[in-house]
């Protein structure tokens, strides 16, 4: 079975363990999507998607972001790890999105990674759950899953993006970003990873290490 192979099954399994996967940060366009995602880093979705409501209800345009007051953006935001640091990188950006791209949020990956606090994996994950353009996002558990399963041997997100890029199919991109972070969250954890009642274990280079020690 070679690497594409390999990564075929897997998803496969995953889609059918997990039927239902979708991004579990809440949002209604792709400038909620956008802030959401930026205050998701090092945060957990769960308080993003409880801080947001309020938020989305006061600032409804990249304009309102733009010109709010520092202090006020602060305030709505205070309960995220952060908040000072995420508030100026979502000032700043919505000041570029006013200011070059008429208010709108681009769409290709060359122009999200020039805005301010946006780097790959905020891009991608905009482009496919916005956009609807495959692209396959990179955070803590979509390394740690494919490392683990022996899809990449890289510590570099974009370095990983571009392994797991060669032998996934396109359309599959935005898939295994969402079946990746979903199955590291459940299954795959951090510190204690639940393998002997893994779906994909068959498939895992990091299970078979495991397994050959007993």
């Amino acid at each position: 079975m070679n690497a594409k192979e390999k990564a075929e099954n897997i998803l496969s399994i995953l889609k059918k363990v997990l039927p239902n996967a979708k991004i579990a940060l809440n949002h209604s366009n792709p400038l909620e999507l956008l802030v959401s995602t930026i205050l998701s880093a090092q945060c957990t979705d769960e308080r993003v998607n409880k801080t947001t409501p309020a938020l989305f209800k006061r600032f409804k345009t990249a304009n309102d972001y733009a010109s709010a007051d520092p202090k006020e953006l602060e305030d709505a935001i205070k309960s995220i790890n952060f908040f000072r640091n995420k508030a100026k990188s979502i000032r700043e950006c919505c000041r570029k999105i006013v200011g070059e791209f008429n208010g709108k949020i681009p769409c290709t990956i060359e122009e999200l990674t020039s805005l301010p606090g946006v780097g790959r994996k905020t891009a991608n994950i905009v482009l496919a759950n916005a956009f609807g353009i495959p692209a396959l996002a990179v955070d803590t558990h979509v390394k740690r899953v494919s490392q683990r399963l022996g899809l990449t041997k890289n510590q570099d997100p974009d370095k990983i993006e571009d392994d797991l890029c060669k032998i996934i199919s396109k359309r599959l991109w935005p898939d295994t970003t969402t079946l990746f972070i979903l199955h590291g969250r459940k299954t795959c954890k951090a510190k204690n990873p639940l393998c002997p009642e893994c779906p994909i274990k068959g498939l895992c280079d990091y299970y078979k290490k495991i397994a050959a020690k007993k």
